[in-house]
């Protein structure tokens, strides 16, 4: 090999001497007998080495179309030959490969100043590779590196040398698709098949192909002969790439592996950047089990980044599937509100910590006599808070929700400075719970009202959406208790309006006393006597309440009234400190003493003062004349306005 290489014999006389490396149809290889040379005998160049003619003295050749005769073939040429082959190879591939990179160039600059390039048969055949783009093949360098790459890739695959045959595909290469296929193939090298489908962008077939292994790695029988175990994650490493080119392509292949590797699934549609919008259509039309899977991994990793219609879509999702079961519960009447799925607990937990979807069309889904919880917290999300608190207390029969939700409400109002009515909210639980009846009443009516109400959005905070009509009613002051002065709420004016005339929360608490809940009430008060407004909390409680019942709300409530005013005088005190302090300096100022003399001047006009009406600066030494100094300050006026102008 070292005299052919050395002689610049071409390659096709040396392949000629291979009958088991396939070339192109489209070359044609001579007869090895009929090698001739200027520089060397016939006899040297035909087999180059004494060691290798005995090698190849042992192989005969065969008919390549019988695959039994090509196998046995395959296995009598020696690994020394074909080893010599590939240095032989190796050695010639840079200056063909130069030379055929050089020809797609010269052409692509061609094409690009519309020039025509008849050089070559544009009727040839074309074969697409990495970095080339289109390939005619009759073009003489770069024919000569197809036969070249075809011929190293067969020979790097039949000595065993399964990672050089997959690095040469990774680079610029003329491999032959049809011959390389079909060998690797044959030698099971799927993860060289794999390289030479990528080069050539049949990413399809390489996805396929990818797919076939990763289940035959799964399955305990394999029907192929696997020198590796192929991995789903494997498939989305191809498809990254690919998001940017064709991301109908990774949607349709990333449903295989969304279910068993739903995280890299998700991050490669957000590293791809493709739209949200874009996947959840895909998986609604042809994975619609993955569809919520998808929107939750989403709204877990980002959660910014999900718009509010998919938002609803999930939320719309869940609903569906709670329905479904519902349904079947009660059609064999075994229905418990307190049973929970894990759809439902996800329903609750949306319903609860997202805001892009819209209540009042889920509202509308919703059973009369049934999901109670979804239907307060949709409720709450409208506003409705009088309504949720009594589907909590009423329906459900749970305090500690109600509780919670008071919490919830409290705590977001308090980031929202301009809304004021922190503490209704519980004075709303505590009169629910002091006037069941009035709370129930038509209380499924009004829902419907609410779902109805084209004004559902409106913030109705507190008792002023059940007692607006009342609030016009003369209002009285009321003594504050424990610095709650900071907490009262125009609002709860109609609160007050129960112990007046109307009389409805007496009515509730004296006329059926059996119904009041005095415990729960008192329990809210002992646990939250900070947050509400203690003046308004003692008008709502019944006549008849112990004051030692109260003293969990009354206790702290005082210590903290007693506190504060210790507090308050200490700040009075030391406020009227400051302004004798203040007014000891205007008196001191006050006694100042400016003279005027004859020699006294103006320090703006630079005239003597006189008996001219002056002013004094606050140095007590600069000496103007009033008009002049009324004059420097208009001035001054004046010009700032036009800089501002400017």
């Amino acid at each position: 090999m070292e005299q052919f290489v050395a002689s610049q014999v071409d390659i096709t006389y040396v392949l000629s001497l291979y009958p088991s490396i396939l070339v192109p149809k489209s070359v044609l290889l001579p007869e090895p007998e009929k090698l001739v040379d200027a520089g060397l005998d016939a006899s040297d160049l035909s087999r180059g080495s004494s060691a290798m003619s005995d090698d190849m003295e042992a192989s005969s050749p065969v008919h390549l179309e019988s695959d039994e005769t090509s196998a046995l073939e395959s296995k009598k040429m020696s690994h020394n030959t074909l080893m010599a082959l590939i240095k032989f190879l190796q050695k010639k591939r840079f200056s063909i490969i130069e030379k055929a990179a050089a020809e797609g160039t010269d052409e692509v600059v061609l094409d690009a100043v519309g020039t025509n390039f008849r050089s070559y048969d544009s009727k040839g055949p074309k074969k697409f590779n990495k970095g080339r783009g289109t390939v005619p093949l009759s073009s003489g360098a770069r024919e000569r590196a197809a036969v070249l790459d075809t011929a190293l890739l067969q020979a790097l695959v039949l000595t065993g040398q399964s990672s050089a045959a997959r690095e040469l595909l990774k680079v610029l290469n003329y491999c032959d698709l049809k011959i390389c296929e079909e060998i690797l193939q044959k030698m099971n090298q799927y993860a060289a098949l794999l390289e030479l489908y990528k080069c050539n962008n049949m990413h399809r077939e390489a996805l396929k192909l990818l797919h076939q292994l990763v289940e035959e790695s799964k399955s305990d029988h394999p029907q192929l002969e696997l020198a590796q175990k192929f991995t789903p994650d494997m498939i989305i490493e191809y498809l990254k790439p690919l998001c940017a080119t064709d991301p109908m392509l990774v949607l349709e292949f990333s449903m295989l592996v969304l279910g068993s590797c739903p995280t890299l699934t998700i991050d490669l549609f957000l590293s791809g950047n493709i739209p949200a919008d874009l996947v959840n259509s895909y998986l609604k039309q042809h994975a619609p089990s993955m569809q919520a899977t998808y929107l939750e991994l989403m709204l877990a990793m980002n959660e910014n980044g999900i718009s509010g219609n998919l938002q609803n879509e999930m939320v719309q999702i869940y609903l569906s599937e709670v329905l479904e079961w519902y349904a079947e519960l009660s059609s064999q009447q075994q229905w418990d509100e307190t049973a929970y799925t894990p759809t439902r607990r996800k329903l609750l937990t949306a319903l609860e910590s997202i805001s892009g979807y819209n209540p009042d069309g889920l509202l509308k889904r919703l059973p009369l006599d049934a999901l109670y919880e979804e239907r307060a917290i949709l409720l709450g999300k409208m506003n409705q808070h009088e309504l949720a608190l009594s589907l909590y207390v009423h329906k459900l029969h749970v305090p500690e929700l109600a509780l919670s939700y008071c919490d919830r409400v409290y705590e977001s109002q308090n980031h929202q400075p301009y809304l004021k009515s922190h503490s209704s909210i519980y004075l709303t639980l505590l009169q629910i719970y002091l006037n069941p009846r009035r709370t129930t009443r038509d209380f499924q009516k009004r829902i419907n009202n609410v779902v109805s109400s084209p004004s559902i959005g409106l913030p109705k905070v507190g008792l002023a959406t059940s007692l607006k009509g009342r609030a016009a009613r003369s209002t009285r002051k009321i003594a504050e208790i424990g610095g709650a002065e900071d907490d009262v709420l125009s609002n709860l004016s109609s609160v007050e309006s129960g112990k007046s005339s109307d009389g409805d929360v007496d009515e509730g608490s004296t006329g059926d006393a059996s119904n009041i809940m005095l415990d729960e009430a008192l329990d809210l008060l002992g646990k939250r006597w900070e947050r509400i407004n203690g003046a308004q909390a003692l008008k709502l409680l019944p006549k008849e309440t112990k004051l030692k019942n109260m003293l969990p709300f009354l206790g702290p409530l005082v210590r903290k009234s007693s506190e504060a005013y210790r507090n308050f005088s200490v700040i009075k005190r030391l406020r009227q400190s400051e302004n004798l302090q203040v007014k000891d300096e205007l008196y001191e100022h006050r006694k100042a003493v400016v003279k005027i003399s004859n020699d006294s001047m103006c320090s703006l006009c630079k005239k003597k003062i006189g008996a001219s009406v002056f002013a004094v600066y606050p140095n007590g030494k600069t000496l103007v004349h009033f008009v002049c100094f009324r004059d420097s300050q208009s001035m001054k006026t004046f010009r700032g306005s036009q800089s501002r102008k400017r």
